[in-house]
């Protein structure tokens, strides 16, 4: 599982969901936890932000559950529940709160009814494969925070 704390691997995952004309400005690793307000779902995903989008893709293709017995995984995929790219104008309302651990747990609310629940960990994994963690958390933290709504 310690491969996709990669630097490399999170940019080439998020570089296909970033809209042409768009610049990437942070990503990071990170975990959903619900989707749609009725589902709980817990996928590592990488989180990453350009100047006008928010990018959410799963670490790894998921095909079963376990390989060894060749139990298929047909959970919809992050993708197929909310979708990968998100326009932060659409966004309606994002609430964060303190999780476990130094997490931040982001609770985003579209204009359409979409819902998604981010957590966002203190630290990019071990070994030093993701360098850019605190800068790019920070950022994500910050623009994330700005979209909150009273």
């Amino acid at each position: 599982m310690s491969d996709i704390f990669d630097e490399d691997k999170m940019r080439e995952v998020l570089g296909k969901c970033i809209p042409e004309g768009e610049t990437f400005l942070a990503g990071i690793h990170g975990i959903t936890l619900q989707v749609n307000k009725k589902k709980t779902s817990r996928f590592d995903v990488y989180i990453g932000i350009t100047e006008q989008y928010l990018l959410v893709a799963e670490c790894t293709e998921r095909e079963f559950f376990n390989e060894l017995y060749s139990i298929q995984d047909k959970r919809k995929t992050v993708a197929e529940d909310v979708g990968t790219c998100f326009l932060m104008a659409d966004i309606e309302n994002c609430v964060i709160k303190k999780g476990i651990l130094g997490a931040v747990n982001c609770s985003i609310a579209w204009k359409n009814g979409n819902f998604l629940k981010l957590q966002i960990p203190k630290f990019g994994g071990l070994g030093g494969g993701m360098p850019h963690h605190a800068e790019y958390r920070e950022k994500i933290i910050a623009r994330l925070s700005s979209l909150k709504r009273d």
